[in-house]
């Protein structure tokens, strides 16, 4: 078990990151407007939101496949630090106590793997 454990784990910890960027891109604009109601400038969401897709896409599918899983566990980070600062702090409203709360889980999960790697069943462990 402890050989596909750590896969299961990267499994669920990169699935809310890969469901997410395709809904950006899917609902592009849609999300520039959330983006903007969250005070976003409205000249930067598209820059922005195309960063974002990146981020969540290249460090998804690194942590996912185990290919480079520390840097992309660190593109997950540095996309999911200012996400959680500027729309989930809002301790007001529960849900978005929920999503903060979600949101350093999920920032638990990566730290793991930034320290410990991917584990054995992954594709820098393959080379």
């Amino acid at each position: 078990m402890q050989k596909y454990i750590p896969l299961v784990a990267r499994a669920f910890l990169t699935a809310i990151f890969l469901y997410s960027a395709f809904g950006k891109i899917t609902g592009f604009s849609g999300t520039q407007k959330y983006m903007a109601a969250g005070g976003i400038p409205a000249g930067l969401t598209g820059i922005l939101l195309v960063g974002a897709i990146v981020c969540e896409l290249f460090g998804g599918f690194s942590v996912l496949l185990g290919y480079k899983a520390r840097w992309g566990a660190i593109a997950l980070i540095i996309f999911l630090i200012p996400a959680t600062l500027i729309f989930h702090t809002n301790f007001a409203e529960r849900m978005q106590v929920i999503q903060f709360m979600k949101n350093l889980g999920l920032l638990g999960g990566l730290l793991m793997v930034y320290s410990f790697g991917s584990g054995p069943l992954s594709l820098d462990k393959q080379q």
